[in-house]
């Protein structure tokens, strides 16, 4: 699920609004064709969170769960799409490709936000390793009422620049 060789960064939000902001500041930092594997258990945040990368991208209207639709599109100002995919009902790697939704990874037009990429752990490693598209996981895990614990991959972090004196 998630590789050992990654730096992590971890994150703890206090809020839905926290969570918001939080990955709306990371959202400049993926590059097209990125695909945002999203773990978490029910009700973690991985809708809060997709609200804000989408808001970090510009992108002003509603965002919601798309778990009957499966797929949300939403385009940005400047040309990139974000894809928000929700994959509770779909069952393994098969029936991701019947219902066509390898489309929506690793488009080099737009980042991709995948709920319950359990489902397609195949598909993500095969074009991972055969170096199609560049997977950044991230977790969120319930650290109480409103507050929650966030794991990003370091590189989406940026580093603070050093002045010298």
């Amino acid at each position: 699920m998630h590789g050992t060789a990654t730096p992590w960064y971890w994150f703890s939000s206090a809020s839905p609004e926290m969570t918001e902001a939080f990955a709306a500041g990371l959202a400049a930092r993926l590059p097209p064709g990125t695909v945002v594997p999203l773990y978490g258990d029910l009700g973690s945040g991985k809708t809060v969170f997709a609200r804000g990368v989408a808001r970090g991208l510009g992108i002003t209207e509603p965002v919601t769960s798309p778990t009957f639709a499966i797929a949300q599109e939403y385009r940005a100002p400047g040309g990139l799409w974000l894809y928000h995919l929700d994959l509770y009902r779909i069952a393994n790697d098969a029936e991701a490709l019947a219902f066509g939704l390898e489309e929506y990874l690793f488009a080099p037009h737009a980042v991709t936000l995948v709920e319950w990429p359990e489902r397609i752990a195949g598909l993500l490693a095969a074009e991972e390793a055969g170096g199609g598209g560049r997977v950044l996981p991230v977790s969120l895990e319930n650290d109480g009422e409103d507050r929650r614990r966030i794991r990003v991959p370091a590189c989406l972090i940026p580093v603070p620049s050093r002045t010298s004196d």
